[in-house]
């Protein structure tokens, strides 16, 4: 990747630098509940300050398919813990285009920051659902755009997708640079599926194979081994002809999930056993080889714990996508936490979480931040493993 980071942008002194920030973050009874995505932009937000920028930022909050959902998903809240956390004066305008906005833009000083409103607000308008943000709206890009000097795009949560705050933008403005969160992001996830340390291991829970069959596929490629477990684990053990009981799991998927067990062989590691409970609900766990009828799998089991454990010794780059159980129940979260313990007690090794729940459950348990990277883009990391283009950073200008 040859695009133009924030150390290429000369001179940004007086100059207006729109920044998307990826602070989609959750939002309980007016409260933010969890910070890491708004400290995760300071140290792009920092240098544009330090450089005399003019820093405009913005950010989506949830998805907004109606007026009512305005209400509820303002970034009002999300603009005044940044100032919170970081002791920058934010000045907040509720409103996503018009007079109030550009007024304020045009009044800004070297060094001070505006944020506005929700783009996604722009999803909806007069109360129909029109999505100018979510498709790309040539327009609101180009209106965009025309609000400042230099765009800088850190928000990798969102480069998946191609939206007019990222590729509407970045398409319309004469120079954009990525921020150093997303040049982080994409050294440490290109590093660990271009050119990894080797043992190379990949673990990969969640609930679908038909979400990661490019992934399994992809990483099975590169690493020396893949590692299934979870919900996933179960389509694979029918097409072993294993029971699964009431366990979820995607029939329709068998045949694909029988290609990818001959084609990768002992690549491929599936979760032997498991810990099994009659009910969705967090209760004691029975451990079984085979689900028995009536029951669900719940966690991967203590067999399978010792076999990620062993797999594990000695590997120089694991990435970890997808906890390995319903790892917010207590007696369900056996494995995770095996697997965050285990590696992030490697010596040595380059440890990569992929995002999403398992960067949640990690942080729960309190270990996120003794992993070399915490990804904060569940589903744009997925594709950048997968190998896909991700438009938000593909529209940035190269070097």
């Amino acid at each position: 990747m040859n695009k133009k980071t924030l150390n290429d942008l000369k001179d940004l002194n007086g100059k207006i630098v729109l920044t998307r920030v990826d602070f989609n973050v959750p939002i309980k009874d007016g409260v933010v509940t969890d910070t890491n995505r708004i400290s995760a932009a300071f140290p792009t937000i920092k240098y544009l300050l330090e450089n005399n920028a003019k820093v405009v930022l913005f950010t989506h909050l949830g998805r907004v398919t109606s007026e009512e959902d305005k209400i509820s998903k303002s970034v009002k809240v999300v603009a005044e813990k940044l100032a919170e956390l970081s002791g920058w004066d934010v000045k907040f305008i509720p409103n996503t285009r018009g007079k109030e906005l550009e007024k304020a833009i045009s009044k800004m000083t070297n060094g001070s920051i505006v944020m506005f409103e929700n783009t996604r607000f722009e999803d909806v308008i007069d109360g129909e659902l029109v999505k100018r943000e979510s498709k790309n709206d040539p327009e609101l890009g180009k209106y965009w755009a025309s609000l400042g000097d230099v765009f800088v795009n850190d928000a990798f949560g969102t480069a998946h997708r191609a939206h007019a705050s990222n590729v509407g933008i970045a398409s319309n403005i004469n120079e954009s640079a990525i921020g150093f969160l997303i040049e982080k992001e994409v050294k440490f996830l290109h590093g660990a599926v271009t050119n990894p340390k080797r043992p190379f291991v990949a673990l990969l829970g969640g609930a679908k194979v038909s979400d990661k069959i490019n992934v399994i596929e992809s990483l099975a490629q590169k690493a020396d081994k893949v590692i299934i477990g979870t919900a996933m684990c179960y389509t694979f053990h029918l097409a072993m002809g294993r029971k699964v009981g009431n366990s979820l799991c995607e029939p329709e998927k068998v045949d694909l999930a029988k290609e990818l067990l001959e084609k990768y062989g002992d690549k491929l590691i599936i979760a032997e056993d498991s810990y099994c409970s009659k009910e969705f609900a967090d209760v004691p766990g029975e451990v079984h080889d085979e689900i028995p009828d009536g029951m669900m799998g719940m966690d991967a089991g203590p067999k399978t714990i010792e076999r990620v454990k062993k797999e594990l010794q000695g590997a120089k780059t694991v990435v970890w996508n997808g906890p390995f159980g319903v790892s917010e129940f207590e007696n369900f979260k056996h494995a995770t936490q095996a697997i965050a313990e285990t590696m992030v007690s490697l010596e040595g090794a380059t440890t990569i979480i992929g995002g999403g729940d398992s960067a949640a459950a990690a942080t729960k348990l309190g270990l996120a931040d003794q992993f070399t990277h915490v990804s904060t883009g569940g589903g744009a990391s997925m594709e950048f493993l997968e190998g896909k283009v991700l438009p938000g950073i593909d529209a940035i200008e190269e070097k």
